[in-house]
């Protein structure tokens, strides 16, 4: 006899009291059920949305190479344009393999951030080599890829700096090292448990900090351009013998719309993906703040070029905002809106100074002015988590939230980061320099480095006229 047919035996109250005895016993027991199934689900979700949202961003910031490519591009005459995509596409594979043989060990050993990074000090990580042994994993997979992306970045970022006169062997030789060392020991120092980020200053224990890399990445990058452009000398004509700057201009400016449009779209990965949880709602904000940076970085540098030359500069409203994204890349988490416009703002206006500086007075050949786009605007990236965090993300406060002791933390990593990039940087395009050669020849550089490296132009349609070369060397665009 079951278990129905026995209750239907029983009298109509007996049976009803039954009846609601067993519903009661089943909701009981299936709502638990469901609660734990229900909490595994939660669970699993967040995880995956979590992994698959650090994916997407890693894309958008490989995507950026494509913006680095056509904005590069844009910026150069057109008779070494091939010999510039060359070196885009090529540094960030180079970089690619330099950091997962060795970058990626050094900068998150020690770290505990994925399984396998268990080794390392405050100065150096050394677990992870090779993606190998416990690294074997999905999860450190994923914390690799996002983070060579950012590598890829900081080393393309160079090629504008030294375009046009460079031998491809020497920067792709610099591409590796820069992925393999200069970029991820100081990039350990601030996000992989270094010295930097756990700086013990005033009572709240503060250290360095930078949200998505105005420090680690474009500081980085800005520096070793610099070093790059004084090793490798300026490009033929663009001084004159009194040390006064010439004027070489790009080829293709719809080249260079196109290019910072990619990277602006890139920056919402560089930025937002930087929380690595798609379930964290201030990405929301940090969007909004990059959005405001950079639009605000836009108009700034334009509005003052028009002031200066009467004339609205594309390509120096597009380098406007570049350096407002830069800037507002570290503190982008813990800043209000407000505050993103202003040092979107300023930014525009260091990029600039910075591009006058860098030319008249260090009589450095910056060719689309990565130094300063990156390096000056990354530093001041730096400083402005010092002044404007206000406390309401990660208890990062600066000075609007009446702490004093983040802004002291932002100055060592600002110095940090300058000594140890262009220091290094330095030595290595001297050491370049001295073995395999930095320089191209001149009849090379007169000619366009297309056809001696590449036998190969941009345009082969267009015949390109071999320029006279005067008695400093001077020629004209092509």
């Amino acid at each position: 006899m079951n278990k129905l047919s026995y209750v239907t035996r029983l009298s109509p109250i007996r049976a009803r009291i039954a009846l609601l005895v067993l519903l009661g016993v089943g909701i009981f027991v299936g709502s638990g059920a469901v609660a734990r199934a229900q909490d595994l689900t939660i669970d699993k979700v967040a995880s995956g949305v979590d992994f698959s949202w650090t994916l997407v961003a890693a894309f958008l910031v490989f995507f950026m190479q494509a913006g680095f490519a056509f904005l590069g591009a844009g910026l150069i005459r057109s008779k070494s344009t091939v010999n510039y995509m060359t070196k885009s596409f090529l540094d960030f594979c180079i970089t690619a393999l330099s950091f997962w043989a060795f970058g990626f060990a050094l900068m998150f050993g020690g770290s505990l951030a994925a399984t396998g990074l268990s080794d390392g000090n405050s100065i150096i990580g050394y677990s992870g080599f090779f993606l190998s042994g416990d690294a074997e994993t999905d999860k450190t997979a994923l914390l690799w890829i996002f983070q060579m992306v950012f590598a890829g970045t900081a080393a393309t970022i160079v090629a504008g700096a030294i375009a046009e006169r460079t031998r491809i062997n020497a920067y792709l030789a610099y591409s590796f090292m820069v992925g393999a060392v200069i970029y991820p020991i100081y990039g350990h120092w601030v996000w992989g448990g270094g010295w930097l980020g756990s700086l013990d200053i005033g009572a709240g224990d503060v250290g360095a900090v930078d949200f998505a890399g105005s420090g680690v990445v474009h500081a980085v990058g800005g520096m070793v351009a610099l070093a790059g452009a004084m090793v490798v000398g300026p490009r033929i004509g663009k001084f004159n013998a009194d040390g006064t700057p010439n004027e070489i201009r790009g080829h293709n400016m719809p080249y260079v719309v196109i290019g910072t449009f990619i990277l602006f779209f890139g920056w919402f990965g560089f930025n937002a993906g930087s929380t690595l949880s798609g379930i964290d709602p201030r990405i929301a904000t940090i969007a909004t703040n990059t959005l405001l940076a950079g639009a605000a970085g836009a108009v700034v540098a334009m509005y003052v070029q028009l002031m200066r030359t009467e004339k609205t500069d594309i390509a120096m409203s597009a380098n406007g905002a570049l350096a407002g994204l830069v800037g507002i890349t570290a503190p982008c988490a813990f800043v209000a809106p407000w505050a993103a416009v202003v040092i979107g703002g300023v930014a525009a206006v260091v990029m600039m100074a910075s591009v006058s500086f860098v030319e008249r007075k260090l009589k450095v050949d910056d060719v689309v002015g990565a130094v300063s786009v990156h390096g000056a605007a990354g530093l001041w990236g730096l400083l402005a988590v010092g002044i404007f965090a206000d406390g309401s993300y990660g208890g990062v406060s600066g000075l609007v939230a009446g702490e004093g002791a983040q802004i002291v933390a932002q100055l060592i990593s600002m110095a940090t980061v300058v000594a140890w990039a262009f220091g290094t940087g330095f030595a290595l395009f001297w050491m370049l320099n001295k073995t395999m050669g930095l320089r191209a020849s001149v009849e090379e550089e007169t000619l366009g480095l297309d056809e001696p490296e590449h036998g190969a132009l941009a345009y082969p349609e267009i015949a390109i006229p071999a320029p006279t070369i005067t008695a400093i060397g001077a020629t004209g665009d092509d």
